[in-house]
């Protein structure tokens, strides 16, 4: 009788699974990330240990070597801070108002994505070198917008931008606007509404968008060396120490500025998932 119970259509199926068990995809899993990732970041430091430790922080503690760590880590800050700002006006415009061409606008910011880096780059400089466009314009009045810091910066608010844009336009388009109404009801400016009401709502994703595009500048170097100028102590950035270094067959001193990149790096990622985590736990608490 207990047997006809079990095997009746009462009984408990185990699921079918789609993939092979735990144990197989775990294996794939772990291996092909020890193939693409883990493997060649792990050749990085083994060359990297070859070095002393006086030959490591002379070779990353150089004059040349803080001036590129100062720019790179200074205009990826204050790209991402440029795109923290106008990022999240665009992000507003795309989602709450209607207007000919949005779909079309909505689009180009997905631009800098699918576009070469060398394309932008040498698209930024036509368009800002003095004699370009823009830069013709500016000449007059010692306004200088290529082959200097100014370059880098704008290169880095290029690439940046997407970043910000669509980290925080789904936020945007899932807040409830009955809070924003009932804010009104009860007599909020539009200020306050703003500040108490949707801001908190976009904090986590615009910060999450701040970190992406902060993370993603600090490693650019397609599009920064063609506006930069690449004038050592100047317009320098860390990648170009890096590739200068590689040309001049220094493999050791390039992997020791590299290992330096990689922490920072390492740090923007866990920065990163703690800003996602947190936007989850938000938007899992509001529904």
């Amino acid at each position: 009788m207990q047997a006809a119970l079990v095997s009746g259509p009462l009984a408990k199926r185990t699921p079918k699974r789609v993939l092979p068990g735990f144990n197989i995809t775990l294996g794939f899993t772990l291996f092909y990330l020890s193939v693409i990732v883990l493997i060649p970041l792990s050749a990085l430091f083994f060359k990297t240990f070859s070095l002393t430790w006086e030959q490591f922080a002379s070779a990353v503690s150089s004059p040349r070597v803080v001036a590129s760590y100062q720019l790179t880590f200074g205009a990826s800050f204050l790209a991402a801070l440029v795109n923290a700002v106008f990022g999240l006006l665009l992000a507003w415009v795309l989602v709450r108002y209607q207007f000919a061409g949005k779909k079309l606008i909505d689009a180009l910011v997905d631009l800098p994505f699918a576009l070469p880096t060398a394309v932008a780059g040498i698209s930024l400089t036509a368009l800002l070198a003095s004699n370009g466009w823009v830069g013709s314009l500016l000449e007059p009045y010692g306004i200088s917008l290529a082959f200097n810091r100014n370059g880098v910066v704008i290169a880095l608010i290029f690439i940046g931008l997407p970043f910000v844009v669509r980290t925080v336009q789904p936020v945007l388009e899932d807040a409830e606007k009955e809070l924003e109404e009932a804010a009104a009801c009860l007599g909020a400016s539009r200020w306050q509404t703003f500040r108490h009401v949707i801001f908190p709502t976009i904090a986590p994703a615009l910060l999450t968008g701040f970190a992406m595009a902060f993370a993603r500048a600090i490693g650019e170097y397609g599009s920064v060396i063609f506006i930069a100028g690449n004038m050592p102590m100047v317009s320098e950035i860390t990648p170009l120490i890096i590739i200068g270094k590689l040309e001049q067959y220094d493999y050791a001193g390039a992997t020791a500025v590299a290992v330096v990149m990689l922490g920072f790096s390492f740090v923007m990622l866990l920065v990163i998932n703690a800003l996602q985590a947190w936007q989850r736990k938000r938007a899992g608490a509001s529904s």
